[in-house]
Parts: C-alpha cells; sequence; structure tokens
C-alpha cells in the first residue's frame, strides 16, 4: 500500500514508500549527512537510489545538480513521486535504468560526488535470498556488485571526485581493496554501532578519485542508547 510521509526530521520534505517493498533505512539519511559536500561540486550520483532518500536530503545541504538511478520500475516511480510532490524537479532528475547500462553512455570525469547505499550481500546461488524482487535485488548483488560500482566511479568521478557509501563492516577490507584496484584512495571512515558495548554494523566510508594517501578514522557513532531511543547525535539528523 502506497503512503506519503514526511521524511524523518524534515518537516519541508515528504517521501513515498510502499508497505509491501523495501522502507528506507537508518542508513539512507547517515550516508548524505556523512558525504564531504562543498560549494564547488556541482553534479551528483546517487547509485540505487531507491525511492528518493538520498536525492532529497542532499537537496538540502548543496545546490547541485542531482541524478539518482534506480533499475526498478515500481521503486523509480515512487521516488519520481516523492521529487514532484517536493517540487525538487529542477534539481533532481531520477533515471530508470540499470546502471551497468547508464554509465557507458555517460562521459568520463561527470560527476563531482557519488553516493550510493549498494546492497550489501553477495550473491550466491545457496543465498537465502527474499522471493520478492524489489528486496532481493535491494540487499544482494544480483544486478550490482561492489566492484561494479568502483569501476563505475572510476570512470564517472572528476579527478579528486569523491564516492561514499554506507555497506556493513564485515566487508571493510574487500572495500579498501577495490577502491585502490580503481584508483580511489580511501579518505575518510566511520563506524556505527548500534548500542555502546556492541559491534559495530554499519560502515561508512568514502574514497577519493586519485586522491593522495592518508585514511581519517572518524569517531566512533552510536545509534541508540540502552533504552531503544535515539542517541542525540542521532537526533540531530532528524531537526
Amino acid at each position: 500500500m502506497k503512503v506519503t510521509n514526511y521524511l524523518l526530521g524534515y518537516k519541508n520534505l515528504r517521501i513515498v514508500q510502499d508497505s509491501e517493498m523495501f522502507s528506507f533505512s537508518l542508513d539512507s539519511v547517515l550516508l548524505p549527512n556523512f558525504v564531504t559536500l562543498n560549494k564547488k561540486i556541482s553534479k551528483i550520483l546517487d547509485i540505487g537510489c531507491g525511492n528518493g532518500v538520498i536525492p532529497l536530503i542532499l537537496s538540502t545541504k548543496t545546490d547541485a545538480k542531482i541524478i539518482g538511478v534506480e533499475i526498478q520500475k515500481n521503486v523509480f516511480d515512487l521516488a519520481k513521486e516523492s521529487i514532484r510532490i517536493n517540487n525538487k524537479e529542477d534539481q533532481i532528475t531520477i533515471i530508470n535504468q540499470d546502471i551497468n547500462d547508464y554509465y557507458n553512455t555517460c562521459e568520463t570525469d561527470t560527476f563531482d560526488v557519488i553516493t550510493s547505499n549498494p546492497p550489501f550481500f553477495k550473491y550466491k546461488e545457496t543465498s537465502n535470498i527474499n522471493k520478492t524482487d524489489f528486496k532481493t535485488i535491494a540487499r544482494h548483488e544480483v544486478k550490482l556488485n561492489l566492484e561494479q560500482l568502483f569501476i563505475i566511479a572510476k570512470k564517472l568521478l572528476k579527478n579528486n571526485g569523491v564516492i561514499s557509501i554506507v555497506n556493513r563492516p564485515d566487508r571493510f577490507v574487500e572495500i579498501i581493496e577495490l577502491m585502490r584496484k580503481n584508483n580511489i584512495e580511501p579518505k575518510r571512515i566511520r563506524f556505527v554501532y548500534p548500542k555502546k558495548n556492541k559491534d559495530a554494523n554499519i560502515m561508512l566510508i568514502e574514497g577519493a578519485k586519485n586522491g593522495k594517501p592518508g585514511l581519517k578514522i572518524l569517531p566512533p557513532l552510536y545509534t541508540h542508547l540502552e533504552n531503544g531511543e535515539y542517541t542525540l547525535d542521532i537526533k540531530k539528523y532528524f531537526e
């Protein structure tokens, strides 16, 4: 069932979702608040934009043009409607296409920033996948894997442009290796923990195309207090 809600903490933004589909999660709020933005940025690409959460939040932080690419038509339709009801069509463009096809039509060195909340899980024939296609594609590397993501970034990013992604900490080493394999130097990382004294369950990482070596480890981010409420650090994102 399709519903329209105010985007968490953003009283001037509304988001269209479908309760039977894959609703956006905290990951999609953390990423646009992590990525490095500055006034020189003119063009941003969000890969696998879902129903448009990341482009919408980014639009509150920059005047840059934002392109979101979403492979699934039903999810794309939600994103288009979200952009329309927020009157963001002049800044945000949503494209219904496989990113592996889209990037072949783009010129090199096109974007200043790339963001992505990609599928977290490797796909194997033995994978315990969801029966519904949209959840399988959202969660498993059926249509896009990490290596493809960084190959795309290598081509489309301008020199010193950045790619910021959210993923699972257990893929940290793999991500570092794939970044460097594609001339993307890891520059910033932040581990996110569900509570204190718990293992990290989210990782935010950013790399710069042809960037100089030097990785900055940001302070840990805790999402919940012992009573289950969001921490003050998380509540700041919703103000």
